[in-house]
This record gives C-alpha cells, sequence and structure tokens, in this order.
C-alpha cells in the first residue's frame, strides 16, 4: 500500500514565467509575519532542494462529458497517464464539497461554483476505470447524518451517472467519523508537525493504493487559496476534531479546534505540537493544519477542476464571492508543484511571504517547500499543455483584499440537506 509519493527528484526545464507574477502586497497588520514567526518555523528550510514534477494544463470549454474526457485524458496523458499509477489498484478519491451543497452561488448551483462537478467526478472515475483500476472510493467529511448518494441527488447530481462510469466499482464514503471501520488510522506528519504531530483519520485515507486530490480553483477566506493541498483540511473527521467532540455522530463545525484553538482535541488524540500560536490566531492555524494534513496524507495525483469556479472565497459564505469561468484543468503528481500553478494562473504568487497578498496569514505552500515538500517557484516546475502565461485568469486583477476574514464562521446548516 502506497502511504506516500514518489519524492524523487525530476529535471525540469524553467517556464520563464516569472515576470508574469507581481509581487505580493502587504495586508494590514503583516508585520506579526516578519522574519520567522516562531519555532515552530526553525526547521531546515529545504526550499531550494524541494523535488518538482511536471504539472499540465488544458483547455475544457464546457462540462459536456464527451469534451470533459477528452480534455481530462489529455492532460493526464501529459504527465504520463493513469495506468502507471493505477493498475489494480484500490483508488480513494477527497472530492472538495465544502459547505451544504444545496447553496447556490451567484444563482448558480455549487457544483458550478464552489464544489468540484459530478461530470468530472464521472470523467476521471471512468479513466481510472479504463486504465485499470480496482476499486474507487469517493470520500468527504459531510455536515449531514444522510448517505453521501443521497446528499449529492439533493443537489443535483446524477448518481447513476457515476456509477456507469465506474462500471459499478466505485463507493461512497463519509469520513466525518469512523464509518464502517472498526477504529481510525493515525497517520503521523513527516517533519513531525508545524501543529499537529498525527491526526487520526477514517481509514479509508489510508486503506488505499492511490490517494488522489480532486479539487476546485478558488480563491479562501483564510488560506488565501485552495486547491488540492487545502483540500485534505476536510480529511479531518467532526467526530474527533469538531466542536462537540468526541462523538461519533458529529455533524459541528471543527473551527473550534482547528481554526481557532478554543478547544483540544479529545483524551487519547494527537495534541498540539509545543508552540507559541495564540488562541484564536487563525492567521497561523489555518495555515499550518493544512501544512500537516498533507504530511500526513501525501496525494498521488492532484486534478483541479477550474472550469467554473468562483473568485472572493472559498463559498457563498464569505461576503462578495462571484463566479467565474476560466476554463482550464490542472492535473499533476506533485500537489504543492499543482497548486503554485493553480496560484500563478490566478495571478498570484505562490512564493508570496507570510501575510502578502493573497494570503492573510502564513502561506501553506511556502510552509510546505520549506520541509521539501514540493517546489512553488514557477520557474522550477515544467509546465506541459497550455503555459501559465496561455492559461492565465487573474482572479483579483486590482489586488483587492481576497475576503474578509472577521465575516468567517459557521458556514453549514446540520441536517438542511
Amino acid at each position: 500500500m502506497s502511504n506516500r509519493i514518489d519524492r524523487r527528484q525530476m529535471l525540469v526545464g524553467g517556464v520563464g514565467i516569472a515576470g508574469l507574477l507581481a509581487g505580493g502586497l502587504p495586508l494590514a497588520g503583516s508585520k506579526l509575519f516578519a522574519g520567522e514567526p516562531d519555532a515552530a518555523l526553525k526547521l531546515p528550510d529545504r526550499s531550494a532542494e524541494a523535488p518538482s514534477q511536471p504539472v499540465a494544463i488544458t483547455r475544457c470549454p464546457s462540462y459536456e462529458p464527451q469534451v470533459l474526457r477528452r480534455q481530462l485524458d489529455e492532460a493526464l496523458n501529459l504527465i504520463g497517464g493513469l495506468r502507471p499509477l493505477v493498475e489494480g489498484k484500490t483508488v480513494a478519491i477527497k472530492m472538495n464539497l465544502t459547505g451544504g451543497p444545496t447553496q447556490k452561488l451567484g444563482g448558480l448551483p455549487a457544483f458550478r461554483t464552489y464544489h468540484v462537478h459530478p461530470n468530472v467526478v464521472a470523467a476521471l472515475c471512468a479513466a481510472l476505470v479504463d486504465a485499470g483500476a480496482r476499486r474507487i472510493m469517493l470520500l468527504e467529511s459531510h455536515y449531514s447524518r444522510k448517505r453521501p448518494e443521497d446528499v449529492y441527488a439533493a443537489a443535483g447530481w446524477d448518481i447513476d451517472m457515476i456509477h456507469r462510469a465506474s462500471a459499478g466499482k466505485v463507493s461512497w464514503e463519509d469520513t466525518r467519523n469512523r464509518g464502517r471501520w472498526p477504529k481510525y488510522s493515525r497517520l503521523p506528519v513527516a517533519w513531525g508537525g508545524y501543529l499537529y504531530p498525527a491526526f487520526d483519520v477514517n481509514q479509508s485515507y489510508e486503506k488505499t493504493d492511490v490517494f488522489i486530490s480532486l479539487a476546485k480553483l478558488k480563491d479562501h477566506g483564510q488560506a488565501g487559496v485552495t486547491m488540492a493541498v487545502k483540500n485534505l483540511f476536510g480529511m479531518v473527521p467532526t467526530s474527533l476534531y469538531g466542536g462537540d467532540a468526541p462523538n461519533e455522530d458529529s455533524i459541528h463545525y471543527r473551527g473550534d479546534i482547528l481554526h481557532f484553538g478554543k478547544k483540544k482535541v479529545p483524551a487519547g488524540v494527537p495534541g498540539e505540537v509545543p508552540n507559541t500560536v495564540a488562541v484564536g490566531d487563525w492567521r497561523k492555524r489555518v495555515p499550518r493544519v493544512t501544512a500537516d494534513c498533507f504530511g500526513a496524507r501525501p496525494v498521488d495525483l492532484a486534478v483541479i477542476d477550474a472550469i467554473e469556479t468562483n473568485r472572493g472565497g472559498e463559498g457563498p459564505w464569505i461576503p462578495g464571492v462571484e463566479p467565474l469561468a476560466p476554463k482550464l484543468l490542472l492535473v499533476g503528481r506533485n500537489a504543492v508543484c499543482t497548486d503554485a500553478i493553480g496560484a500563478a494562473v490566478m495571478g498570484y504568487n505562490p512564493m508570496a511571504d507570510h501575510g502578502q497578498f493573497p494570503f492573510q496569514g502564513e502561506n501553506h505552500l511556502k510552509l510546505l517547500a520549506r520541509v521539501g515538500a514540493g517546489a512553488i517557484d514557477p520557474a522550477r516546475i515544467e509546465v506541459r499543455g497550455l503555459s501559465v502565461k496561455e492559461a492565465l485568469f487573474p482572479f483579483n486583477p486590482q489586488r483587492k483584499k481576497v475576503v474578509h476574514p472577521l465575516s468567517y464562521h459557521r458556514h453549514f446548516v446540520p441536517e438542511a440537506v
């Protein structure tokens, strides 16, 4: 069973896009991030030697199934294809379905703005089956006690289409608690953790040969950007990290523990590493938890839906969000490299310092580069298919503040779905 991605250094050519990326603008209070914020960042800086793997970008004009499958296959083939990765193996896909799926954004359904689209899920499942995958698990933690299939069907998903596309090899897993497994899996963070040394998670995240992060290209109210790496924040179960933990029937927001540190994890769950992060300091906590989640469960393949999305935040609970249609797909074997190129496509500098636009707090991509998880300098990452210049779709061309961080709040209604 593969629990770590292949991080061998690859020889790649520069793509000459550094000049496209403007330097970040400091936000108010950014002096909090000047230099090294605290002892947790005294780890050796391995950014210069962090491995780089290619990222593919293709144009995809719509979610029409045949067009989508063709463009997804093109992107996957540009990085070596699926068969060597998945043939004969169990594949787990962590989907990005944050918040309640029945909320609309700009009058459009969630899957056209802030959730991955069901047609992308179907196309990826079909591609996996064609490449010889033995079994597919679709994973997400839900704020509902209903079956995942019922939650998605209520949001307009064609569940039968996904079953047909996967040739019946797909299962749906709600990872908000232990689920069907007898116990949790404890996944240690490779470098010891910026904030948490390990996470206890649903065993679906461990009992798989291949792990895929299927994400949306978006701004984020606290992390700056959210793609394949930030998507892993949702693997942490509410039963152990929700506000009413420990509770196997929890549908409670994780903010009290993870975002703000107002509560500690339950007894027996790995607690925080010694640090100087103040209670309520989401500017450090959210990026560090994000980085630690990736350190605990690295990604074998990142797939980013950027066909339709939104800007200004991760969902309609953030004031001022607006629909966008970049009409792109991004894929890569190293999720850190893939997200760095995704940030560049959004018009951002993935190497921006902590507290600089678009990162309201620490830059989680910078944290991951520091420990050698992946390169984030676009000049070190080979881009195949469309170049960053050709794909460039500025999300905030006026360089406005991305979101209103203090308005970030519990953004779901339990049982509403």
